[in-house]
């Protein structure tokens, strides 16, 4: 059994091998060598899979993975793939690097083409099969086999040279086209802000009026139930016109009652004259009869005196 591909974000970090690559490519007739058992998972800082195994990676990887790879300030999604903990311990945070010894690691390493601490960087790798090659060439012997073989390697190595450079120019391309997709979701998503901010304004505005529309309804729908508690109109019209008639009816008796009420005040204004006339004709009748009873009573005793006095006089004449 073979490990299963890599994923594209470890093909970036993988180092080349052009050395088995041209083994591979001038001894065809050799024997392939026995599948390896499984092999345990392995973190982004070990040493990445066989050629073999990166052979059946995909040949171009996705535009939104490399990102993190290429800009220098995702490096920390690089370094959380290095916490290891054992069994029964915490999980704790173990970095080999340092977060800004990371970032120079990683810059270094996508300047020079270097993807793993181990091996010659490929530019050395090139220059030392041309190298080879040009002394090959420049060597007087029969010497055409070994030529064409150093040429082949060489080619072979200009070939491994050039993948990390395309796959970089994909991620390159495929940044730069995330960037402007990015940039115009930006600029959709500040328009549809806008918008949004503009349609709520509207709507507060519609709200605002919906409220006083539907306090005018409510007051509308109160003297509705309020008219609808009275009677019709027509019933409201008679008894109106009743009311009025015993208005009427009532006026005409209180002016009937006003002019007794007059006539009875004079009418009593005469009876107390007439009464006053009359108490004032007794008191003048009581006071006659007094009068002349006193009257009728001093005459028998003036007559009496007057009888007395003649025989005084007589008897004193005698």
């Amino acid at each position: 059994r073979r490990p299963p591909p890599p994923s594209p974000r470890l093909l970036l970090l993988r180092p080349t091998c052009p050395s088995r690559r041209s083994s591979r490519a001038t001894g065809a007739a050799r024997r392939p060598p026995p599948p390896r058992p499984p092999r345990r998972p392995r973190s982004p800082r070990e040493v990445p899979p066989s050629p073999a195994s990166r052979s059946q990676a995909a040949p171009s990887p996705s535009p939104a993975l490399p990102r993190t790879l290429v800009d220098p300030s995702n490096s920390e999604m690089l370094t959380k793939g290095r916490r290891v903990a054992g069994r029964g311990e915490d999980m704790s945070a173990h970095y080999a690097f340092g977060p800004h010894e990371d970032d120079a690691i990683i810059k270094h390493r996508l300047l020079t083409r270097i993807t793993t601490t181990r091996g010659e960087p490929p530019l050395k790798k090139l220059q030392k099969k041309f190298m080879s090659f040009a002394t090959e060439v420049e060597k007087d012997a029969d010497n055409t086999s070994d030529c064409e073989r150093l040429y082949k390697a060489f080619l072979q190595e200009i070939n491994t040279f050039e993948l990390p450079l395309l796959k970089s120019k994909a991620v390159v391309d495929a940044n730069l086209r995330e960037k402007e997709s990015f940039n115009e979701l930006q600029v959709e998503i500040q328009r549809q802000i806008l918008q949004a901010q503009t349609d709520i304004e509207d709507l507060k505005k519609q709200l605002e009026q919906s409220k006083i529309e539907r306090q005018h309804k409510e007051e509308c729908e109160a003297i509705r139930k309020l008219i609808s508690s009275q009677p019709p109109r027509s019933e409201t019209e008679k008894l109106i016109a009743n009311l009025e008639k015993e208005i009427a009816n009532l006026e005409a008796e209180s002016a009937a009652c006003t002019r007794t009420l007059e006539l009875r005040k004079k009418q009593f204004a005469l009876l107390l004259h007439v009464v006053e006339e009359l108490q004032i004709s007794i008191e003048d009748e009581q006071r006659n009869i007094a009068d002349e009873l006193r009257a009728a009573t001093e005459e028998p005793k003036l007559s009496i005196e007057e009888g007395s006095g003649g025989a005084s006089d007589a008897m004193a004449v005698d």
